[in-house]
């Protein structure tokens, strides 16, 4: 896909000739909820939960645009308060090239960058100095999307411009080798109004035994197994959605036997079965957004550390789609959707402690903080939006 197309989706969130499918209606409990735009007020927090709060400010990592008109200088670097959500900036790394999504190595100690340009590569960041260590190329075209292996060893990602995953050594300070495997989706063709395969995401199983691509443009998420001695990827599985449906971001429950599948295109969203011996999935009924009719460009999906809930980020609607997780996994009921207090929100994230979710919202370039009820998974706006320029990713560590 050339540099116009890839562009246009970074930008405007549009699909070079997708055309939206009917969605479904709405479900009961789908009305906006009010509790969105009470500021300041913290939600509920059992003792245990307090227990757990750090007692002093944290890091938030932003990643942006740099090459966007307006856009940032590099990885803003940011604190937030874990008691009441505010948000201070405090710098940037500079001379990394429009971090569009950002990784943290489960040591804690490096940050991993994706360079979301026509010319893709991934770059890794010691978080200890913001020492920048160096960039590796991914292969392909405009990376969207990184993740590190839960055996630190090795970083995957995808490149949305030319339908392809990568994988990269990392060794023991944190820096990445050469490229140790490139796989490009040739197969199946593309869905309706595509031109080719757009990864979209890559991600390890809970279980640790697969790696999962979802791919948009061709309608599938692809199941690999990673050689984790020689950095290559062998597929065992594809599961297919419906045709147009766009399937753009899947988070698994912790139970590790369901995922939740967000589709771009349609405005849907799916469970998926996941079998952990074989890594096959199996996507279920598509589901409302909550969001009305038309497509919203649903983004991200994110589960509560106790499974309890789910939240989807809506990018047309500017808002915030909040279910119950039923079933042990099986099942998600719609409960609500919520203003975002801001414009396109691209990507979400909960806090360590899960006390507080984070909203990057591109197009108003402000990064937006919620606290969240334990009881009942409840959003309620914590303060004004913090302002951060063409803001797409939010790390709170």
């Amino acid at each position: 896909m050339g540099s116009g197309g890839w562009s246009r989706r970074r930008f405007a969130g549009a699909l070079a000739g997708a055309a939206a499918a009917a969605v479904l209606p709405s479900c009961d409990g789908g009305a906006r909820s009010p509790a969105a735009d009470a500021g300041d007020r913290d939600a509920s927090a059992s003792p245990s939960r307090e227990a757990r709060r750090p007692s002093g400010p944290r890091p938030l990592l932003i990643g942006t645009y740099t090459s966007a008109e307006g856009g940032g200088k590099g990885i803003a670097l940011a604190a937030y308060d874990p008691s009441t959500g505010r948000i201070t900036g405090n710098g940037t790394v500079e001379n990394v090239g429009d971090p569009s999504y950002l990784a943290l190595h489960p040591d804690r100690r490096t940050l991993y960058a994706v360079n979301e340009r026509e010319d893709g590569a991934v770059t890794a960041v010691r978080l200890a100095d913001h020492k920048v260590l160096g960039s590796r190329s991914t292969g392909g075209a405009a990376p969207c999307h990184l993740s590190v292996h839960p055996s630190g060893r090795w970083l995957l990602s995808a490149n949305y411009g030319s339908g392809s995953v990568a994988v990269h050594p990392i060794d023991p300070s944190g820096s990445l080798g050469e490229r140790t495997d490139l796989v490009t989706h040739a197969s199946p063709p593309p869905g309706p109004g595509q031109d080719g395969p757009h990864a979209h995401q890559i991600v390890t199983s809970p279980d640790g035994g697969h790696v999962l691509a979802v791919d948009l443009g061709t309608d599938t998420v692809y199941t690999y197994r990673l050689d984790e001695r020689a950095g290559t990827l062998a597929e065992v599985a594809r599961a297919r959605t419906p045709p147009g449906a766009g399937p753009r971001h899947l988070t698994f429950h912790p139970g590790g036997r369901y995922a939740y599948l967000a589709d771009e295109v349609d405005n849907t969203v799916a469970v998926c079965a996941y079998d952990p011996a074989t890594g096959r999935l199996r996507v279920g009924e598509a589901q409302s957004t909550g969001t009305g009719p038309g497509t919203s460009y649903p983004a991200q999906l994110l589960v509560t550390a106790n499974g309890r809930f789910a939240y989807l980020a809506n990018r047309g609607d500017d808002s915030l789609t909040r279910y119950a997780v039923e079933g042990d996994g099986a099942r998600l009921r719609l409960l609500d959707t919520v203003p975002v207090g801001g414009e396109f929100p691209r990507q979400i994230a909960l806090s360590p402690e899960g006390t507080l979710l984070f909203a990057a919202n591109q197009k108003s370039s402000t990064v937006t903080v919620f606290h969240v009820a334990e009881e009942d998974g409840g959003l309620r706006r914590a303060g004004e939006p913090f302002p951060s320029a063409v803001a797409v990713c939010a790390l709170p560590l």
